[in-house]
């Protein structure tokens, strides 16, 4: 019984050698046919010169990308100071005369920096003026119409 025992697990453990030999040998075959299939008509110097190409090519995209990295910088801080917010008030300041030829306009960036231009319309003369904004305030008196142009011209 012993015997018969012992030969079973001999024929067994040959029966899994046989099957992971089988195994290894198919996977060797598809891999070998890959490679062929892969290096087609190549030699190692054309896979050299192409690892090289590619090498040199991964390095480039490295420095663009740097530089595209500063390019977005420059354009984010320049963006900012750019107006972004920019409404116009028209109005009539004297009810007895003209239309609404009176105007507001604000101007604003993104850090509430800019300036209000209006304009006051006569009969026989117009006057212009300008008073700088900062932070959203001006350190001169500004009318009710240039507050509202700034009002809306934030950017929200």
């Amino acid at each position: 019984m012993n015997i018969k025992l012992d030969n079973i697990f001999i024929l067994a453990f040959f029966v899994f050698v046989f099957i992971a030999i089988l195994i290894g040998a198919v996977w060797i075959f598809i891999t070998e046919k890959r490679l062929k299939r892969f290096f087609l008509g190549k030699k190692a110097k054309d896979l050299e010169d192409t690892i090289i190409n590619l090498e040199k090519d991964i390095s480039d995209l490295k420095k663009s990308r740097e530089n595209i990295q500063k390019d977005i910088i420059t354009i984010n801080t320049k963006l900012k100071k750019s107006i972004r917010g920019l409404e116009t008030i028209r109005f009539n300041p004297f009810s007895d005369q003209g239309s609404n030829q009176s105007f507001a306009i604000g101007m604003l960036d993104e850090e509430g920096d800019g300036l209000v231009l209006s304009s006051l319309y006569y009969r026989d003369r117009m006057s212009i003026f300008a008073k700088p904004i900062k932070n959203n305030k001006s350190e001169f008196e500004l009318s009710n119409e240039e507050r509202e142009a700034l009002n809306k011209a934030r950017i929200k």
